[in-house]
C-alpha cells in the first residue's frame, strides 16, 4: 500500500501493511487476486480492499463521533428534565402552602364575629385562590417542559445506540477486510462489502432518527 502513497489508519494497520508488502515480492506478472495490478490492468484485490478499508474506517470514525455527541446530548437533556422537575416540585410545595393559608382564612372568615372582618377574610380567601391558580399553571408548565426534555433525551439515546451499532458493524467489516487480505479469499471480500453496506444502512437509520 505504501507504493501507492497512502496509509490506512485503523485497528488492522499491521495486517494490511503486511499483506500489501508481501504482495510486492511475487513474480513480475503478479497474482490473479493479490498482485500490484490485475492482468487486465485494473485495481488488484489488495489495493481495492485497502482503499475500501480506508473509506470504511473514515465513515466509522464519523459514526463514532456522532454516537458520542448524541450520548452527551442525552445526558444534558436528562439533566435539564431533572431541573424542571425540581422547579415543578417547588411550585407544588408553594401551592400546598397557599392551600393551607386559604384553609385557615376560610376558617377565620366562617368564625368572624362581624361582617367587616368576615369580608376582610373573604378577600384573603379569594387572593389565595387566585395565587393557587397561577402557581398550579406554572407547575404544570414546568412538568410539561420536563416531559419534553425527557422525550428528547430518550430520542438522543436511541440515536446513540444506532450510531454505536453502525460503528460496530463497520469495525467487523474492517476485520473481515484484514482477513481477506491475508487469505486472499474472494468470499471474505464479498462478506466485507456486505457487512460494510449493512453498517451504512444502520448509519442512515441513525441519521434519520429511525
Amino acid at each position: 500500500m505504501s507504493g501507492h502513497g497512502f496509509h490506512v489508519h485503523g485497528p488492522h494497520d499491521h495486517e494490511l501493511e503486511h499483506a500489501a508488502s508481501g504482495s510486492g515480492h511475487g513474480d513480475s506478472h503478479g497474482h490473479a487476486e493479490g498482485g500490484a495490478a490485475s492482468p487486465s490492468g485494473g485495481m488488484s484485490m489488495t489495493s481495492k480492499i485497502a482503499v475500501c478499508t480506508a473509506v470504511i474506517a473514515t465513515v466509522g470514525a464519523i459514526f463514532s463521533y456522532m454516537g458520542g455527541a448524541t450520548q452527551a446530548n442525552a445526558g444534558l437533556y436528562k439533566n435539564n428534565a431533572a431541573i424542571k422537575k425540581t422547579e415543578a416540585s417547588n411550585q407544588w410545595n408553594y401551592f400546598q402552602s397557599k392551600s393551607t393559608k386559604q384553609a385557615l382564612a376560610e376558617f377565620a372568615r366562617d368564625t368572624a364575629a362581624d361582617d367587616a372582618r368576615r369580608q376582610d377574610w373573604q378577600l384573603k380567601v379569594a387572593r389565595y385562590d387566585q395565587e393557587k391558580t397561577d402557581i398550579q399553571a406554572a407547575a404544570k408548565k414546568l412538568e410539561a417542559e420536563a416531559s419534553q426534555w425527557d422525550a428528547q433525551s430518550e430520542e438522543q439515546m436511541h440515536q446513540h445506540h444506532r450510531w454505536a451499532q453502525a460503528t460496530t458493524v463497520l469495525q467487523v467489516s474492517i476485520a473481515l477486510a484484514a482477513i481477506a487480505l491475508l487469505t486472499k479469499k474472494k468470499w471474505l471480500e464479498r462478506a466485507m462489502f456486505g457487512v460494510a453496506a449493512g453498517g451504512l444502512v444502520v448509519g442512515v437509520l441513525a441519521a434519520f432518527h429511525i
